[in-house]
């Protein structure tokens, strides 16, 4: 060991003689840390000892040293790799809380091979023996895969209060928290949530997206007319209603349901994508369905 300094010229401590006399102060007894601090250790047991041998009841702490964190490359973890506050994970990236502290969990301690653990079960179940020997790879792509688990799993009307935050004035909390089980099913982030509830919210004349207007070139059109003038009849305005209803029109003009169903979201949302075509006409309403598809139909 060399002569490190413990004490500056003008008399403050440096974080080698600072750390073991504030962890002593607080009553530490564990001492976890990235393994990039493994050499202090073997600096700061002579100052705990020297401290026990002139005052007494200054006791070892039991040193835990873990592999740091790498970005996916395998190298330290850095800015460049994305390396944010967590703030950033979650107005940014839209990523749950509990999410983010699973994955930084499981990063560098496993319980078998669970890879969804509570907070509660954590607590209940962490121990240092299961901490990896290995540095960890952070990968942004595993942390939104396993946040998707975590969006279908949270509460609805929760869920619906964080998209309407970040959606903004325009936002109907009560019509988010009724379309939430079909707007979070495929979701990785509350991000993807805001952009499939866009229609909801998009006001006539709708903004189509060029791969949705090829969905209305052809005769396309002409079948939502068709759509129209069926489900203009139609009094049942239920999911199952409206699907019966357009699977009995498809089945007379001879097309697939495909063929109906692509230029009707062309037509609702805007887009080529979006939760169950007949999820969005009961979500829209009646008149506002009607009034979407007559506005595109030929």
């Amino acid at each position: 060991i060399d002569d490190f300094i413990i004490l500056r010229a003008d008399g403050t401590p440096t974080y080698m003689l600072a750390a073991p006399v504030d962890d002593h102060d607080m009553g530490v007894t564990h001492v976890i840390r990235g393994d990039d601090h493994f050499n202090n250790a073997f600096r700061q047991l002579p100052i705990i000892r020297a401290m026990n041998t002139i005052e007494g009841n200054w006791p070892d702490p039991v040193y835990a040293h873990i592999p740091l964190i790498h970005g996916s490359d395998g190298a330290k973890l850095s800015k460049r790799h994305g390396a944010l506050g967590v703030e950033a994970y979650r107005d940014e990236f839209g990523i749950l809380p509990e999410a983010l502290f699973n994955y930084l969990l499981r990063l560098g301690w496993g319980h078998g091979d669970r890879e969804e653990i509570t907070r509660d079960e954590a607590v209940a179940l962490f121990d240092l023996d299961g901490v990896g020997k290995s540095p960890s790879r952070f990968d942004l792509k595993k942390l939104e895969n396993l946040n998707g688990h975590y969006l279908r799993e949270a509460d609805d009307a929760r869920l619906a209060a964080l998209v309407a935050a970040r959606i903004g004035e325009n936002a109907d909390e009560a019509l988010l928290t009724r379309a939430m089980p079909v707007l979070k099913v495929r979701a990785k982030n509350l991000g993807e949530i805001v952009e499939g509830a866009g229609f909801l919210f998009a006001t006539r004349p709708l903004e189509i997206t060029e791969k949705a207007a090829k969905l209305l070139e052809g005769d396309a059109r002409a079948i939502l007319r068709k759509i129209y003038d069926r489900l203009s009849a139609e009094n049942d305005w239920t999911s199952a209603a409206l699907e019966a209803t357009t699977k009995a029109l498809a089945e007379e003009q001879e097309l697939g349901l495909g063929k109906l169903a692509q230029p009707m979201r062309a037509a609702l949302t805007g887009t080529t994508t979006s939760p169950g075509i007949f999820d969005v006409l009961v979500l829209l309403g009646r008149d506002e369905a009607l009034a979407r598809l007559d506005a595109q139909a030929a």
